[in-house]
């Protein structure tokens, strides 16, 4: 019988290479297009390249301290490592955050009618994604340098009490609730982004809903079934923000009573790193479902493979 410690330890394994291969093929494939390929470039795919660097990062440093925890690896961290990781860390779950919400805004501005009141900033998109990202960068860095000198390695293996602590790190000041301010800072950072997030997908549903209901009484409806470009990219961004809105409460309460409550429980630590990085895990895969180009790929790959296979028989 195979203990749950071990299937955690194997859940935690899995989901780091997995999320790791996924997001390093889909990163190699942007920059191959970026590259190599003018005709297939999009201005969106910069926001996509950055999202998967991003999501590289936070699996990386956030999978790899709860490996070593569930292995039971003795000071695996000391000082110096508690603030470089949970500062990474921190930081990549922050660029992931903002990347989303650019991507969710870019989506609106895109398919926004051109008597909008949003038209006048099309012409200013690529400018804007730019500035948008060096600012989520300038952003998270500052928020999350005031960190530095909060954490230090765990000094009391059963230190109980509030504010944060896992395996390996704590707060310098354990227990006196000096830190509340730099944690709501983080808590009104999230909400402001997944706020943008939720009224532009908001406003991409009714979109979709107006604009099926229109094509549905110009056309038949076996044209209006037929999804354009833009509606594929809007279901995907859709699906992305939606995944990331509902696993982004689901981890916060989780983290929020591992802050406060007295009794801090490994496992439960390891699972919310499990499921904190379920969506930079499976954005390779809602990025693959309505991507042409990467469809096309696959299936190459796919007959390739398979004549590859068929020609090993016959020899």
């Amino acid at each position: 019988m195979i203990s749950s410690d071990t299937i955690l330890q194997i859940f935690l394994i899995f989901q780091l290479c997995f999320g790791v291969i996924g997001n390093s093929a889909m990163l190699v494939f942007y920059i191959y297009n970026f590259v190599f390929r003018p005709h297939y470039r999009k201005l969106i795919d910069l926001v996509f390249m950055h999202l998967t660097i991003a999501n590289i990062l936070m699996i990386v440093f956030l999978l790899t301290k709860h490996i070593m925890l569930s292995f039971g690896v003795p000071s695996f961290l000391d000082d110096i490592h508690c603030k470089a990781i949970l500062f990474s860390s921190r930081v990549s779950r922050g660029l992931s955050i903002c990347s989303t919400c650019v991507l969710s805004t870019f989506q609106v501005i895109t398919i926004t009618p051109s008597n909008s009141k949003w038209a006048w900033l099309k012409p200013r998109l690529s400018k804007w994604i730019f500035y948008s990202i060096l600012c989520s960068w300038l952003i998270n860095i500052l928020i999350y340098g005031y960190m530095l000198d909060l954490v230090i390695a765990k000094i009391n293996k059963t230190h109980v009490g509030h504010e944060f602590s896992d395996g390996y790190c704590q707060n310098r000041q354990f227990g006196n609730h000096k830190s509340w301010l730099f944690f709501s800072i983080i808590i009104l950072h999230d909400l402001f982004f997944v706020a943008i997030m939720m009224w532009a997908s908001l406003y991409m549903v009714v979109f979709l809903y107006r604009h099926r209901k229109r094509a549905q009484h110009l056309h038949s409806p076996s044209l209006s079934s037929q999804p354009s470009p833009e509606r594929k990219a809007t279901h995907s961004i859709l699906s992305l923000v939606s995944c990331f809105v509902f696993i982004y409460w689901l981890s916060n309460s989780i983290t929020l009573y591992g802050f406060y409550t007295k009794e801090k429980i490994p496992r439960l630590e390891s699972i919310n790193a499990i499921l904190t990085t379920c969506y930079p895990t499976i954005c390779p895969i809602l990025l693959m479902k309505n991507n042409k180009v990467i469809l096309q790929f696959i299936s190459l790959f796919s007959l390739l493979r398979m004549t590859c296979f068929q020609s090993s028989l016959h020899g």
